[in-house]
């Protein structure tokens, strides 16, 4: 018996406006949509997903005890050598890193996880270069 496969979709573009948003609920969106588990025709094999624009990533709001508890942690590859940084000072610091840190977080661990991150586009302010792909909004 032969099998067939659908070709994936051409990927769509979606923009995300984070301003006032929470990070949990934002970015598991984003995950489901870099996934393609929206689409009808998802396949865990194939890299069926979107591009996702996220903008305003410095205006993002946490709720004070996340940003006290939470702790990104980082080894250098040397004994004893753990890196700790707290939720406050790495989004002062690298607003885009914490949402990235996120949706890869809630991605799975496949060979694919690289090329669906690769897809997804941060900035922190609110003006972005991909107007020309023609972006919808998303809704969170």
């Amino acid at each position: 018996m032969k099998t067939t496969v659908v070709p994936p979709p051409v990927p769509e573009w979606f923009i995300v406006d984070a301003d006032g948003k929470n990070l949990g609920h934002i970015t598991s969106r984003i995950a489901h949509v870099l996934r393609g588990k929206h689409l009808p025709t998802y396949s865990p094999h194939q890299l069926c997903g979107a591009h996702v624009i996220v903008v305003n990533a410095e205006k993002l709001t946490f709720q004070a005890a996340k940003l006290r508890r939470k702790i990104y942690y980082h080894h250098t590859g040397y004994p004893g050598s753990i890196r700790a940084t707290p939720l406050k000072k790495m989004y002062s610091e690298h607003p885009k890193e914490v949402i990235v840190r996120a949706v890869k977080g809630m991605l799975a661990n496949t060979r694919l996880r690289p090329r669906m991150l690769k897809r997804l586009h941060v900035f922190e302010g609110g003006e972005h270069k991909y107007a020309a792909q023609k972006p919808v909004p998303l809704t969170v």
